[in-house]
């Protein structure tokens, strides 16, 4: 018998058929929500695979054009440089022993690394000197000194207003890497921490493998030698942390000059300054 509910004007049998009904909807609609949700899964895997496509297509372009990037800038060393045959080695040794002054006078890594790309940069100026000045093998006329000077200020110009941090840095080293800690440097004769780190480290470093190697104007002098004039010129022309840094390290220094380019060191025996050198004690004018 069929029991009439008067209070909600249904029977039992009505609302069990009506209970019935809403839980197969209930059930039609979690049932599409998981259809939904298993197509909303599926397309989140698709986007994220071709996300991660997009990512690596990205990588690959970036290093891509990053090898460019760098490839130009060694050319445009070379370009400056070209005249010199042992140009090559001297921007491999001068680069590696500014990033090894660098690490252990404790700069970041991406600092270090910009050193590393910039540092081969400082002498880009010299594209605009002169042959007869570059090449000369004698003591440089004030006039001609004046104009081998010029390299620092050509080379910021040649890298400047660059938004790209490698061109920044390597502005500041064309500028400052003949800068001296006593302020006598030029061309700005900026002194002591005034002068930036980078070009403190790459005088240093430029200098030293100007010592040791062969120039139109000289032989390449014995290491011996090379570190006399630079612990002579410790708190004179280069800064003395850096110096004493480049000293504890000596070991490392010499590993590098030994892996790149000629390895035997020349004699003492019979070892004379050159005569750019020589002029008015001026030691250390060689290094321009």
């Amino acid at each position: 018998m069929e029991i009439y509910n008067f209070s909600s004007g249904y029977s039992n049998t009505d609302q069990l058929a009506k209970y019935a009904d809403d839980l197969a909807k209930a059930y039609k609609s979690e049932k599409q929500k998981q259809k939904d949700l298993e197509a909303a899964n599926r397309q989140l895997t698709k986007y994220a695979d071709d996300l991660n496509k997009t990512v690596s297509e990205l990588k690959a372009t970036y290093q891509e054009l990053q090898g460019a990037y760098l490839d130009t800038i060694h050319r445009l060393v070379l370009a400056a440089e070209h005249k010199d045959e042992d140009t090559g080695d001297h921007i491999v040794r001068m680069s590696r022993y500014s990033v090894l002054l660098a690490e252990k006078l404790g700069l970041p890594p991406d600092e270090v690394q910009n050193i590393r790309y910039a540092a081969p940069m400082h002498d880009v100026g010299k594209i605009g000197t002169p042959d007869h000045i570059l090449l000369k093998s004698g003591k440089l006329s004030d006039e001609e000194f004046e104009l081998m000077k010029m390299h620092t200020t050509i080379g910021a110009k040649i890298l400047g207003n660059s938004k790209a941090k490698i061109l920044q840095v390597a502005e500041q080293i064309a500028l400052s890497h003949h800068e001296k800690w006593n302020g006598k440097g030029y061309p700005r004769g900026l002194s002591g921490e005034n002068i930036p780190l980078v070009g403190r480290i790459v005088a240093l470093a430029d200098t030293f493998d100007a010592l040791t190697s062969k120039r139109p104007y000289k032989e390449p002098y014995p290491v011996a030698i090379a570190l006399e004039i630079i612990k002579k010129e410790r708190g004179q022309h280069f800064d003395p942390d850096v110096v004493d840094v480049f000293l504890e390290n000596i070991d490392e220094i010499l590993k590098i000059k030994s892996e790149v380019g000629p390895t035997e060191d020349s004699s003492l025996s019979g070892f004379t300054l050159s005569k750019r050198d020589q002029a008015e004690g001026k030691i250390l004018k060689r290094s321009v």
